[in-house]
């Protein structure tokens, strides 16, 4: 993969993190299990932030190791695969702890 290719797939999963966080800005954990068009959002954008994640090889993976890629990835397979089984208090833990660590570092990669 290119290094453009890269920075397309890096900055679709910053954008996308941000507009996870965006969403669930001022709400709590029980608003997923009364929000279907809620849920149903956050759910798409982690699927893209690791199916993004995914098209960045190893090789370059390794270049940025204070990304977590091998759980971003498997969260996307989860997601997919396991769509009738989405556990929201997990889905909530992830978009409150896990996607806020990503975002300096993938701001600090896009912009070397």
């Amino acid at each position: 993969m290119s290094q453009h290719e890269n920075i397309v797939c890096l900055k679709h999963m910053l954008d996308h993190a941000l507009e996870a966080l965006e969403m669930v800005c001022g709400k709590k954990r029980k608003d997923l299990d009364n929000d279907r068009k809620l849920n149903l959002s956050l759910v798409r954008l982690l699927e893209i932030i690791g199916e993004a994640a995914g098209r960045i090889s190893r090789e370059d993976q390794k270049q940025y190791p204070d990304i977590p890629w091998p759980e971003v990835i498997s969260l996307r397979n989860r997601l997919i695969h396991g769509y009738d089984q989405v556990d929201f208090d997990i889905l909530w833990e992830v978009l409150t702890k896990d996607i806020p660590v990503i975002i300096n570092p993938l701001k600090k990669i896009i912009s070397r």
